[in-house]
């Protein structure tokens, strides 16, 4: 405690001199063509309101940086859009495949992706299943994003799973009412390349407006074998009359990836190299093998690889928008959504049991009862639909905002599992045959209502309250095999939760540029799919695991001048039963997840930005936090330690402190944007084990672009980000895991390193 608030007092006197990460808005290099005035404002305020319900503004006592398009636009020819999210406070991107492109994930403030609540137009991109956003299930998302907003803690309220660490709020790019396209190329390291163009009608009979975007990525991965290969398209189809817009989005797209979830022992790193990946592996005799170390099997092995280890999704989703501005005072907004999904992962098993894939005795046994093992090729296969609607009202006068609505949406998702090829054996044998069938339907309905309400001169008083039902049933047989007598293990869920959600705050503008801000919010969650179904790995009985809570206390001062400004954010998250990784993991390698009665995480953020001259903005942050669980209980198994209270122990994947530093130069077409981050020391697990840790490290971009004009084109830019400018040797993620044998203890630890200094080269032509 006594070091937590020495780091508090250092913070505050480091306040004055800190730069913040926000980016101040500046007059974009090369002046663009004005549409229609009247047409162009108009349908921006309509576009607007489809976002009302989703996000917070300078008067509301909730910390959030937005980033804009111009911010956004800058890493989107060719990574992710977490890489365009790094370098706000508190958050951390991680990858698979070591460049920022396929296995792409967040964290913030500690929590991870199936805690943070991502939407786009305000429709939820969580999975309801797995409660996480894939990113490559959407390719190319960042180049269809008009603006982004990330809301730190409990936020306000959304739609889809609750926000448990954070929020991410999405718009796609406003339609147009000019005619005009782009064309863009690029190029790099491990053959990245990205090809986009896209297409905006302008307004077509006063009325109607037509965007269409279509990309493809590639790249071979910095992982051995950790291909990408994405398909993407964007269609916007607007109508506008009067105070009314119809719009129609549909986007989405074809990801194929390798799998690199695995990881590498350090020592597989070391005698293999950090590119080595051990997905699809299987031991062979061949004269083209590979010899490498096992961390597994402790022993060299000559290998070969299985060359389409592959996950494979398809992904469509389509959203029906009304927009309507009644009079000056009411909007309304509503939405009608579906997506449809469908996906597989392609795996070889080298050496399985065929008796765990429920073959005939004759065909699993040897007649001496002895398991038959075989190579062989099977698929893991889901398809799903997610259907709902979603309605709000907003109400805004000099004194009062207020807001209310509510959503309702239904998911379906059978999973299977089916066998490709057998090594041995006769296709009639498998082809026709489901080795695991389950199926799960998910109903997800809120009601909300928030005002934020002038009360004094300065002083605004928020409320926000949110009622949420979820009704979760899974069913049939999972992938696992139990034993004999059961067989496959049986999956039986059927939870129904309702949860009350609170928040209330003030925003009290204490003169022109100093505001103070405090907030306080309840949060509520149901557990994942994984955390049901996974649960039979560590639970001693067959009781399902709790709901979580989150009690989240936040404290924030903001100066606001015309070349600085100054934040400094205090929160205290204070968790009920949350669910956090025991130290095992699935057969998939996702960490297992058990409640511990009390947690919490607690820290301060720090931001600034100064706008030095014109031509050059400095500007960064700084988190430094406690994120502890009280009174922890070893749950290894056999461990000398076994049901012990070992004190408060650190949450797993939270840093203690972590910082980003973002230098600004543009000169009429020029700029060179320099952003480096450093992020503390984190532990893969929560007993604090020092061989099941994250190193820390710090790592830095250079993004460089020149931009012009011609007699043919509006703006020709030419630009060249350079990765890990200083060629750090670090790794972002991992997992680890502990297990007994024979008395002995045996500590692993696997991570995903990242691609040394490397380029993306482009050149994007506006027309």
């Amino acid at each position: 405690m006594k070091r937590f608030f020495l780091s508090l007092t250092a913070c505050v006197f480091a306040a004055a001199a800190a730069l913040q990460a926000a980016e101040p808005a500046r007059t974009a290099p090369i002046a663009q063509p004005a549409a229609d005035s009247d047409d162009s404002i108009r349908m921006h305020h309509l576009q607007q309101i489809e976002v009302v319900a989703t996000r917070a503004t300078s008067q509301t006592p909730v910390a959030f940086a937005d980033l804009g398009r111009e911010a956004i636009a800058r890493n989107s020819y060719g990574t992710d859009l977490p890489s365009a999210l790094a370098f706000t406070p508190s958050l951390i991107a991680t990858n698979e495949t070591g460049i920022g492109i396929g296995g792409t994930s967040i964290r913030l403030r500690g929590t991870d992706a199936t805690r943070l609540n991502v939407t786009i137009n305000g429709v939820s991109m969580n999975n309801p299943d797995s409660h996480s956003m894939y990113w490559y299930d959407t390719p190319d998302l960042v180049s269809s994003v008009g603006s982004v907003q990330i809301q730190r803690g409990a936020g306000v309220s959304t739609n889809g799973t609750g926000a448990f660490g954070g929020a991410v709020s999405m718009t796609t790019e406003a339609v147009g009412t000019e005619f005009g396209g782009e064309a863009s190329l690029s190029y790099g390291s491990y053959n990245t390349q990205k090809q986009a163009v896209s297409l905006s009608s302008g307004l077509l009979g006063g009325s109607w407006v037509l965007d269409a975007r279509l990309t493809h990525i590639a790249s071979d991965g910095y992982i051995d074998r950790g291909a990408t290969d994405l398909k993407s398209y964007l269609l916007q189809a607007g109508y506008c009359r009067g105070n009314t817009m119809l719009k129609l989005v549909s986007f989405g797209g074809q990801a194929k990836t390798g799998l690199t979830y695995n990881g590498a022992t350090k020592d597989e790193m070391r005698l293999n190299g950090r590119r080595y990946n051990s997905s699809g592996m299987f031991t062979t005799d061949d004269a083209h093998s590979h010899r490498v170390w096992n961390s597994e099997e402790y022993e060299w092995q000559q290998v070969g690889y299985y060359d389409d280890q592959t996950d494979n999704y398809l992904q469509i989703n389509n959203q029906l928008i009304l927009n309507q501005r009644i009079d000056d005072r009411w909007e309304l907004n509503a939405t009608a959504f579906y997506t449809y999904g469908y996906g597989y992962y392609k795996q070889y098993k080298d050496d399985a049991k065929l008796f765990q894939y429920l073959f005939p005795n004759d065909v699993a046994f040897t007649p001496e009862g002895e398991k038959i093992r075989k190579d062989l090729i099977r698929e893991k296969i889901m398809r799903n639909h997610l259907g709902g609607l979603q309605t709000a009202a907003h109400y805004a006068s000099q004194r009062l905002d207020l807001s209310f609505g509510g959503s309702w949406s239904r998911y379906t998702c059978p999973h299977w599992g089916e066998l490709d090829w057998v090594q041995g054996l006769d296709e009639e044998l498998y082809r026709s045959k489901r080795w695991y069938d389950n199926d799960v339907r998910k109903d997800d309905a809120n009601l909300f209502v928030r005002a934020n309400w002038q009360a004094a001169k300065g002083l605004r008083l928020f409320a926000d309250l949110q009622y949420r039902y979820v009704h979760y049933k899974a069913w049939g047989s999972n992938d696992n095999y139990l034993n004999d007598e059961t067989g496959m293990q049986p999956i039986d869920v059927d939870k129904r939760y309702g949860f009350f959600n609170p928040r209330a705050g003030l925003h009290w503008q204490i003169a022109q540029r100093h505001a103070l801000y405090a907030s306080f919010a309840v949060a509520q969650k149901e557990p994942t799919r994984s955390d049901f179904t996974d649960r039979y790995l560590f639970a001693a009985d067959d009781s399902y695991p709790d709901s979580e809570k989150l009690y989240d206390y936040e404290l924030g001062y903001a100066y606001t001048a015309p070349r600085l400004s100054l934040g400094i954010n205090f929160y205290w998250m204070d968790y009920r039963d949350q669910l956090v990784p025991t130290g095992r993991v699935n057969d998939s390698s996702n960490a297992l997840n058990v409640n511990v009665p009390k947690s919490y995480r607690r820290g301060i953020e720090l931001s600034a930005a100064w706008r030095v001259a014109d031509w050059f903005t400095a500007s960064a942050n700084a988190t430094f936090s406690q994120n502890k669980i009280e009174d922890y209980v070893d749950e290894l198994y056999d461990s000398p330690t076994y049901g012990q209270n070992l004190g408060d122990m650190r949450i797993a994947f939270s840093p203690e402190a972590m910082g980003a530093l973002t230098l600004d130069f543009h000169h009429r077409g020029f700029e060179a944007v320099f952003q480096t981050q450093w992020v503390g020391d984190q532990y893969l697990t929560n007993n604090e084990n020092k061989a099941q840790q994250l190193d820390s490290y710090c790592v830095t971009h250079l993004n460089l672009g020149y931009a012009f004009r011609t007699k043919a084109a509006k703006q020709v830019r030419l630009g060249l980000t350079i990765y890990n400018l200083f060629d750090a040797r670090y790794e972002s993620n991992g997992y680890g895991y502990s297990y007994m044998y024979k008395g002995e203890r045996y500590d692993m630890a696997y991570y995903f390193p990242q691609a040394p200094i490397h380029v993306l080269g482009n050149v994007t032509v506006r027309f």
